[in-house]
């Protein structure tokens, strides 16, 4: 155990001496998280559009200042006529615009219906739904306000209430992927450069000539990675909740327990490139390719599982990122406990023990 000891806090020493790898460990969780946090975001804010009010009366002023209240909206033009708007788009100003017709308020009061016609830019269909969603809603804001609780023959009333995530911030969906993406990374390319390190040097040799047992080598350098990486998700669980407002209703312990699984996970899955590759760099671009990719494709923050073709789904369940990921929703969102999500435990677990089990099959304790 000594001697374990002694490998362990030399390989600490390799870490805390390289400015590269400090900045790795460290810097890019920070940097992902602040990234996805405020950049990447499916929340649509402060987009530009145009009103074309031929009414200017009492009902469009006030669906107008509406539209200027909400912060998903940035009214750029105010047009004079329809004609206007297609120049508008073409120009790149606007993404939605809005037409009043003549006599708006007039035919809302006595024909009891009046129509407002919205445009948008399908050039990127996901944004104009949203976007035109969006108007539909303060729309019938303005509706239900007018009406005052008055009942019309054969309406039909929705109601609809967001469960978990009530404001809809798009954090609450990165955060989960952006801890498991920042994880396997990390973890995985640290890791999968410590053995190769020791060959390209040349002291693997002193290692396997020496009485220390080979496996414990494999261990010792896997070890202060898992205790850095505790640090790292330490560090995105502060920023999440009280940079980004993120929510945590469940069992801290058990996150990190959950965690920890991923971690070992993903130390395996270093280790294992490590022994099978023979230089840094062809080590280090298998694990940014092998994780990055599968990580950011096959997780579900970014692209629904759901829409994907079959064979991809099936792809999917062997990423360990989707199963970590679903973990994380369960504890920090919905709160819930371990009876919840034993399965993705096991599933994470048995990738666990099959990969250090490989790892080990495939550490050569001779050079030759």
């Amino acid at each position: 155990m000594k001697q374990f000891l002694i490998f362990v806090r030399k390989e600490f020493y390799h870490v805390f001496r390289d400015p590269k790898t400090l900045l790795m460990l460290f810097g890019m969780p920070v940097t992902l998280i602040l990234l996805f946090g405020f950049a990447l975001t499916n929340e649509i804010k402060n987009s530009k559009i145009a009103v074309c009010d031929y009414a200017n009366d009492e009902a469009t002023q006030r669906i107008v200042e509406k539209l200027r209240a909400n912060n998903s909206f940035e009214i750029q033009e105010v047009l004079m006529s329809h004609l206007q708007i297609e120049e508008a788009f073409k120009r790149g100003k606007i993404k939605l615009a809005i037409v009043f017709p003549t006599d708006f308020n007039s035919d809302l009061q006595h024909v009891n219906e009046a129509q407002v016609q919205v445009i948008a830019d399908a050039s990127d269909p996901n944004t104009a739904t949203t976007l035109t969603n969006y108007v539909r809603n303060i729309v019938m804001s303005y509706q239900n306000e007018i009406t005052d609780g008055k009942t019309i023959p054969y309406q039909i009333k929705t109601e609809t209430r967001m469960l978990y995530n009530p404001e809809l911030k798009g954090a609450t969906n990165f955060v989960p992927g952006v801890m498991a993406l920042v994880l396997l990374l990390v973890c995985v390319l640290m890791t999968s450069v410590s053995i190769v390190r020791e060959k390209e040097t040349g002291t693997m040799e002193v290692l396997l000539v020496s009485p220390f047992n080979p496996f414990l080598v494999i261990i010792s350098k896997a070890v202060p990675y898992f205790f850095l990486s505790l640090v790292n998700l330490t560090v995105i669980l502060v920023l999440s909740v009280f940079l980004l407002d993120m929510p945590f209703n469940g069992n801290i312990f058990l996150l990190y327990g959950e965690s920890s699984i991923l971690i070992i996970t993903a130390l395996s899955l270093g280790l294992l490139i490590s022994n099978s590759t023979q230089s840094q760099q062809a080590a280090m671009l298998i694990s940014l390719l092998g994780m990055l990719f599968p990580t950011l494709m096959f997780t579900g923050f970014l692209f629904p599982l759901e829409n994907m073709p079959l064979p991809l789904q099936v792809i999917a369940n062997i990423v360990p990122s989707k199963w970590y990921y679903i973990i994380v929703k369960s504890i920090m969102i919905k709160g819930l406990g371990f009876s919840a999500i034993w399965k993705e435990t096991l599933i994470l677990v048995s990738m666990t023990v099959v990969l250090l089990f490989v790892s080990f099959k495939k550490f050569k304790i001779r050079l030759a």
